[in-house]
C-alpha cells in the first residue's frame, strides 16, 4: 500500500524525468495543464506511466476530471486501494 506521500514522490519523479518539468513547480495544487504545461498527449503518456507504476489498468474516462497534481494523487490512491 502506498501513502499519498509515496504516490506524490513517484508522480514527481515521472513528471521531472519524463516531461522535464521543474520539480520546484510541482505541488499538490499545481494545475497539470496550465501550470505544468501538459497537453492531452502528455496526459495519455502520464496515464501509461501511472499504469506501469501501479500495475493497475486506468480507464481514460477516470482521468478526465483530473486537473491538479492532487487529483492525480487521489486517483492513484483510489486505484491502489481497490
Amino acid at each position: 500500500m502506498q501513502s499519498r506521500e509515496q504516490i506524490l514522490q513517484a508522480l514527481t519523479r515521472i513528471l521531472v524525468d519524463e516531461f522535464e518539468i521543474d520539480e520546484a513547480d510541482i505541488s499538490l495544487s499545481a494545475s497539470l495543464y496550465e501550470e505544468l504545461d501538459l497537453d492531452s498527449i502528455d496526459a495519455v503518456d502520464l496515464v501509461i506511466k501511472l499504469q506501469q507504476m501501479t500495475g493497475k489498468k486506468i480507464k481514460p474516462e477516470e482521468f478526465k476530471a483530473v486537473r491538479t497534481v492532487d487529483d492525480v494523487v487521489s486517483a492513484i490512491e483510489g486505484l491502489v486501494q481497490e
